[in-house]
């Protein structure tokens, strides 16, 4: 081939000639500049010696390369090898040696030129060729020079195939690339330049060439997993497992060791123990027929000490009546002052409110009604940044900071069309593929409207709010499928439009859309599956992903016109989701820039219902419960009247019309209607229940007011979870001082035995707490000791004369202050826990979590201030209603009282079915010492399972949970895992570095030689390469590198100032006379060495023009539309503020992914920061959201321990001891460890909101165990912790304890709070569901069982030395007084604890 033979069409590119004449000097020897020009194109080689070429050819050759030079410069090898590569091509004299020509066509003006010729080239070169090009970067793109030289090739083949191909932006005839040459020809077999060759006509700089690069250290990904493992578990989860194992073996060879031992002295001493037993009956005690230490039958035997080797029946030869203690150390119970203080300070505060009823309501209500005025100032926070991001957040600032110098981020309105699924399968793998014709042309006509779509009132269109690179004039960047076609279908038909776009997704640099900006397939296309082969399928795509960028601005007005006309958008998407299945058979799910807040703000108040429903449940609970205990003894219930009316019934038909006989009983007289219990309407507690929920709502509202006028926010956690939160709460107590109170009125109440002989029931377990009566210390004996001395055949049940004291008749304030001031204490510890455990979620920085825990800690506060004050007031104004037997909820109907028999048994002894139950059954049991074992090792277990789970515990928020379950973004999202194949953009902001100076240069550069083998280029690169701990796939858009290679002299269309006027830059198209290159003539010339480039005030004027240069096939390098908004400068344009090299992550498609990611570029951050000098931080937009994750595990164990240690702190102080304060807080620890653990099992992932719930779990843990720990604190005796009767001492005041506060517990505790969260099972937010609902249901369980079974266990072995009451106290001085002193401390009733 030589010469042209003009184009094929007219204004097409010239075609070269057919010609197979030898070589000539004609034409080259004649005009010195061609051949200047062949040398400069092609090297020294040509300088002499035939060519094949025209001057015509060396022309069109220059431009050519000129255009692809633009792109691959920056790597010598490359370039050469490009150069040698079409310099052979059209210039060699041995081209007929490789090149043939296949076929010929006639020109536009009528001269034979080449159609076709087949270039035959050797593996070897075409194979070095590809290798010196494939990674040099296109940095404006974050693509390769690969994509736009070569189509995205993946080998030399695929190269050479994409530069030989007829196309109008390529070559203008077509050029194989036979694999195989005919025995007469000869490939082109020449060296190809390698890039890490050392020469510099080869060597390419790191960015442009892997093989130079230095090797980064191996680090794990961010967050790995533990690399020590022992086959498939950790090594910690191995020694947990072992240690249980030999910890449940040792307990089992134990007890079967102690049992054998016991078996075998049983034996030997059989024969001494009865005689012993026998010799013990004759011995005379004072006291020991009527009383005896507290647990007598089974204390004596620790009298010997615990080495002692006499049986139990030796040790009772000293007697029961016999002193354990020092007499001058056990003259005296043991005090607690604060406790003291206490019981005083809420007796009076009772005796305030029982007494001036009405005044405490005007007061305490004025006081909260002052509170509820703070509504005014009432304001609900909507937008997600500032719910979700704590104000001081480092990716907050850092997001500020991008905002200001780089504008916001675009505004992404974004579509995912998939074929509607078949009624066989849901899931999105299962749906057919969605490209075909029909799906083309329906979704062309969308597009068409959306293009059209006009806004109200102001009718914008996209046109006025879309990004458009190219400036005002340009098109918009609009990224779809359709965009291949020019965004019109016609000119295809359903047999074409295939090749179209297989083609444009092969090869998406020729097939530029309007916009000027290759669209890869993974922007357009989604889930594309790969063959066996790994050639990806691109007709069998499952979606089509569309993205309409518009940008956000700073400015309210632009951002308000980008926003209406994304309400128009969102309208006409809303309406084409419901036709779009019917007409084409497609589904959509799609965003725009206005979606996420608004679906968040509609969840608001969407499971209302639910929160009526809860109570209306926890109302009927409470008012039907708390009426349980307040019936008198001597009347049946409501099922035993009913039952005996069925039974009399029939009596009634069959009686005589007229009778004289008169029943004893007229219970037992059969009526046509059944005798209700007058406790059915006088005992209920309906109204105190209803005040009770009244003031849990009035304690929210009034936090609500108070925080509102303090300027605190309320959020949708806070208008959703804390109604219910504080009622499961805030009930809690209420429980507690009714049963409290029902017990005052057994002891003290009209209905109390007023005889001095009174029966034991008048007192024994009725008061269950432990004191006999009101006035004497002594206590009832434990459940498990009374059996044992009902079983021996000559126990007498006699009364003792002490225990047996008169009962006093107390008034109705009296036995509410009474109530207030047992239980005043148990409240304050709880309150105060829960507050502090609250209070402590406010460190957690995330405003919709802090906010939640200061309206929780000031609602939960409020609601126990309403509980000792008003509430306590309201018991007594019912009490007095109960008392005046009025009907509950009409008190102005009065129902007269029945006559009662004075000697008529007693029906009941006013103990319930709970209460009986732990009496008689659970706590005996629970207390023996082969359950205590079992449940050391079960709550052992529990807690081994709990640690192995935590370990497993996930990261992350999914934002799906926080919109409606029928919100269309939930679609949207499943799409984007699914489909979506390219990651979120990630901007490495450089800042306080002076780029003008070059010291700067180099710490970014990465394309010349001296620039630091560590600058922010290289090591962006660099981690681009280990994409699996970098989570960076795509090169980095180097903005400083792009700009001192536009200034390259080479590129004769980029950087251009006037001939005449230096300073004076040429606009593009201007006239070549009138203009040169800017480095034509500088001193020192440009080159890689950085030598000649500018600085100072000459840096910065080529920077500023390079920033409005357009960017267009000319000069792709130019800056306008690929970094325009990449450099932030200062007002004065005299320095670089900022600057950001901007890349992609991979696909992220989990929380994990998305959290990795952000750690991962954090990481990569500061070792830039550390390595260069310059501040450096990375920016992409879900980073802002996640954040937290980077900090949440430290802030969790911090919290935590705070937590705890308050907890110790406020438990150890309250119960005087800090043995036992130490083990509520051990119990409470436990507790929170098990439902951590069911978080790993159950799907919960740790996050600012589950965080926040752990710490309601420490404080919702107390209340579990702090009604307990006190009243075994309460029930002491002063035995010290040592002594060797003390284990049987504490056994007793635990069964004392359960007995006492344990129905409340369950009833009061455990019930209400499974009946409020019971509840949240029906919300239809995922969000509530698995936060809240399954959260706080595993609480409430863990909750109670620690509190229930682990706690007392642990209390009775090791608990704290306790203090009795302070009525004990007093009544015991005066019997000691009476007594001379010689009243044993400490004694109790042996029949106190008479049977059900």
């Amino acid at each position: 081939m030589r010469g042209s033979c003009g184009p094929k069409v007219i204004f097409g590119k010239p075609l070269p000639c057919p010609y197979d004449g030898p070589p000539s000097e004609v034409c080259t020897v004649c005009d010195d500049v061609d051949r200047d020009l062949l040398t400069t194109l092609c090297g020294a080689d040509y300088a002499q010696g035939p060519t094949c070429c025209t001057t015509n050819q060396l022309e069109t050759l220059r431009d050519n390369l000129g255009l692809a030079e633009n792109l691959i410069s920056s790597c010598p090898a490359c370039r050469n090898n490009f150069r040698k590569f079409w310099c052979s091509f059209t210039c060699s004299p041995d081209q007929a040696s490789f090149l043939n020509i296949t076929n010929t066509q006639t020109s536009s003006t009528g001269e034979t030129a080449v159609e076709s010729v087949d270039y035959y080239v050797s593996q070897q070169f075409g194979s070095g060729f590809y290798n010196s090009c494939k990674d040099i970067k296109m940095g404006a793109t974050n693509g390769y020079a690969m994509d736009l030289l070569g189509g995205g090739a993946k080998d030399y083949h695929a190269f050479l195939k994409f530069m030989g191909d007829e196309k109008d932006m390529g070559s203008p005839f077509q050029i194989n690339f036979p694999s195989e040459s005919p025995p007469e020809f000869s490939p082109l077999n020449v060296t190809a330049r390698n890039c890490y060759d050392n020469d510099l006509g080869s060597r390419c700089t790191c960015i442009d060439c892997l093989d130079v690069c230095e090797k980064l250290p191996d680090i794990p990904p961010p967050n790995a997993e533990p690399t020590c493992r022992v086959g498939l578990v950790s090594c910690l989860t191995f020694v947990l497992l072992l240690a249980y194992g030999l910890a449940v073996l040792s307990f089992v060879l134990g007890y079967g060791l102690q049992v054998t031992l016991r078996r075998r002295r049983e034996r030997s001493y059989e024969r001494v123990a009865l005689a012993t037993d026998t010799a013990s009956e004759r011995i005379a005690s004072p006291r020991s027929h009527t009383r005896g230490l507290v647990g007598a039958s089974s204390l004596a035997q620790y009298l010997d000490g615990e080495d002692s080797t006499g049986t139990q029946s030796e040790s009772r030869r000293l007697g029961r009546g016999a002193s354990l203690l020092d007499p001058i150390e056990t003259v005296q119970p043991r005090h607690y002052r604060l406790n003291s203080v206490l019981r005083r300070g809420f007796y009076r505060l009772g005796i305030f409110a029982s007494t001036r009823p009405w005044l405490n309501f005007a007061l305490v209500f004025a006081v909260f009604g002052l509170l509820n005025l703070g509504w005014k100032r009432f304001e609900v926070e909507t937008d997600p940044v500032r719910l979700w991001v704590a104000p001081d957040s480092e990716a907050k600032l850092q997001k500020e900071f991008f905002d200001e110098h780089f504008g916001p981020f675009y505004r992404v309105e974004q579509v995912f069309v998939t074929s509607a699924a078949d009624q066989d399968s849901s899931s999105s793998g299962d749906k057919p593929p969605v490209l075909s014709w029909d799906h083309l042309k329906f979704w062309a006509d969308v597009e068409e409207d959306i293009r059209n779509l006009k806004s109200s009132p102001h009718q914008y269109t996209l046109s006025d709010v879309c990004l458009k690179p190219a400036g005002p004039d340009g098109f918009c960047v609009v990224q779809s499928v359709m965009a291949w076609f020019g965004n019109d279908l016609t000119g295809y038909d359903p047999e074409t439009w295939q090749d179209r776009l297989t083609n444009c997704a092969e090869q998406p640099v020729g097939c530029l859309p309007d916009f000027q900006q290759p669209l890869a397939p993974q922007m357009v296309l989604g889930s594309v599956p790969v063959d066996e082969e790994g050639r990806k399928e691109y007709l069998d795509a499952k979606a089509l992903v569309i993205t309409y960028v518009v940008p956000d601005s700073l400015d309210k007005a632009e951002q308000a016109k980008a926003m209406e006309w994304e309400y128009a958008l969102r309208n006409y998407l809303e309406r084409l989701g419901q036709r779009a299945p019917k007409e084409a058979g497609l589904e959509i799910a799609w965003s725009t820039g206005i979606s996420l807040e608004e679906e968040i703000n509609k969840s608001t108040n969407t499971d209302i219902k639910i929160v009526v429903l809860s109570y209306v449940a926890m109302f009927f609970y409470v008012a039907f419960t708390l009426g349980n205990g307040a019936s008198t003894r001597d009347e049946e219930g409501l099922w035993s009247n009913l039952a005996t009316w069925v039974t009399n019934l029939p009596k009634f038909f069959a009686q005589p019309s007229t009778s004289s006989t008169l029943s004893l009983d007229s219970r037992l007289s059969p009526t046509i209607f059944p005798r209700l219990p007058r406790g059915l309407f006088v005992g209920s507690k309906v109204t105190l229940g209803l005040f009770g929920i009244a003031l849990v709502i009035l304690s929210v509202s009034s936090s609500v007011g108070f925080f509102s006028a303090a300027g605190v926010k309320v959020t949708l956690i806070i208008a959703e979870v804390i109604p219910f939160l504080v009622l499961a709460v805030g009930v809690d107590n209420v429980f507690i001082l009714v049963h409290e109170l029902d017990r005052q009125n057994l002891l003290h109440g009209p209905n109390a035995s007023t005889t001095a002989g009174a029966p034991a029931w008048a007192y024994g377990d009725n008061y269950s707490y432990g004191h006999t009566t009101p006035m004497s210390p002594t206590r009832a004996r434990s459940g498990f000791d009374s059996q044992e001395r009902e079983n021996e055949p000559n126990h007498e049940h006699e009364v003792s004369l002490d225990a047996g004291s008169t009962p006093q008749y107390l008034s109705a304030e009296e036995r509410v202050a009474r109530t207030l001031a047992k239980m005043g204490p148990s409240i304050l510890l709880s309150t105060v826990t829960e507050t502090v455990a609250f209070a402590l979620g406010a460190l957690v920085p995330m405003p919709a979590v802090r906010n939640f825990a200061l309206y929780a800690a000031g609602s939960v506060f409020l609601n126990a201030v309403l509980q000792v004050t008003v509430f306590v007031s309201a018991l007594v104004v019912d009490l007095r209603r109960v008392e005046a037997s009025r009907v509950d909820c009409f008190p102005c109907v009065r129902i007269p009282p029945r006559i009662a028999l004075l000697d008529a048994p007693p029906a009941g002894n006013g103990l319930s079915f709970l209460a009986r139950f732990i009496r008689k059954r659970y706590a005996p049991f629970l207390l023996k010492p082969i359950v205590k074992g079992v449940v050391l090792l079960g709550f052992g277990g529990i807690l081994v399972a709990s640690i192995i789970s935590i370990q497993h515990i996930r990261l992350g928020f999914d934002q799906r949970l926080a919109f409606p379950s029928e919100s269309y973004l939930i679609p949207y999202f499943d799409s984007v895992d699914a489909y979506l194949d390219i990651g979120p953009p990630v901007y490495f902001v450089v800042h306080d570095v002076d780029v003008a100076h070059r010291s700067g240069q180099q710490e970014l550069c990465g394309r010349f030689t001296t620039c630091n083998a560590r600058s922010i280029a290289n090591v962006l690169e660099a981690e681009r390469k280990r994409e699996d701990v970098s989570y960076i796939s795509q090169p980095a858009a180097s903005w400083i590198d792009d700009f001192f290679n536009w200034l390259d002299p080479l590129k004769d269309k980029c950087c251009r100032v006037r001939k005449a006027n230096h300073d004076i830059f040429c606009y593009p198209g201007e006239s070549p006379r009138r203009c040169q290159v800017c480095y034509a003539d500088h001193e020192p010339a440009w080159n890689i060495t950085m030598n000649g480039l500018p600085e100072g005030d000459e840096f910065m004027g080529y920077l500023r023009q390079w920033l409005v240069s357009p960017t267009d096939e000319d000069c792709p390098l130019a800056g306008k539309a690929s970094f325009g908004n990449a450099l932030a400068l200062s007002e004065e344009g005299s320095e670089v503020v900022a600057s950001h090299f901007r890349t992609f992550h991979r696909p992220l498609k989990s929380q994990a992914d998305l959290i990795n990611a952000h750690a991962a570029a954090k990481r990569i951050a500061e070792d830039l920061t550390r390595e260069t000098g310059a501040a450096v931080f990375p920016y992409s937009l879900h980073y802002v959201f996640f954040d937290q994750f980077a900090h949440i595990i430290a802030i969790t164990e911090q919290i935590l321990g705070l937590g705890l240690a308050a907890v110790l702190l406020v438990t150890a102080l309250l119960l005087g001891s800090w043995r036992t304060g130490t083990i509520v807080t051990g119990v409470v620890a436990l507790t929170v460890v098990a439902v951590m653990g069911v978080m790993g099992v159950w799907g919960i992932d740790l996050n600012a909101i589950s965080l926040v719930n752990l710490v309601i779990s420490l404080g919702i843990a107390v209340e579990f165990c702090a009604h307990v720990a006190r009243a075994f604190m309460s029930a002491g005796s002063g035995l010290p912790v040592d002594h060797p009767a003390g284990q049987k001492e504490r056994d007793e005041r635990m069964w004392i304890a359960l007995v006492d506060v344990g129905p409340s517990v369950l009833s009061g505790i455990t019930f209400t709070k499974l009946i409020g969260m019971c509840v949240l099972a029906l919300t239809r937010s995922k969000f509530l569901e698995i936060y809240y609902f399954r959260m706080w249901l595993t609480l409430i369980i863990s909750g109670a069982l620690h509190g229930l079974v682990l706690l007392p266990v642990v209390l009775s072995l090791a608990g704290g030395s306790g203090f009795p009451q302070q009525e004990a106290d007093e009544e015991w001085m005066s019997h000691a007084i009476r007594n001379d002193y010689e009243y044993t401390p400490f004694l109790a009733d042996d029949d106190s604890a008479v049977s059900d």
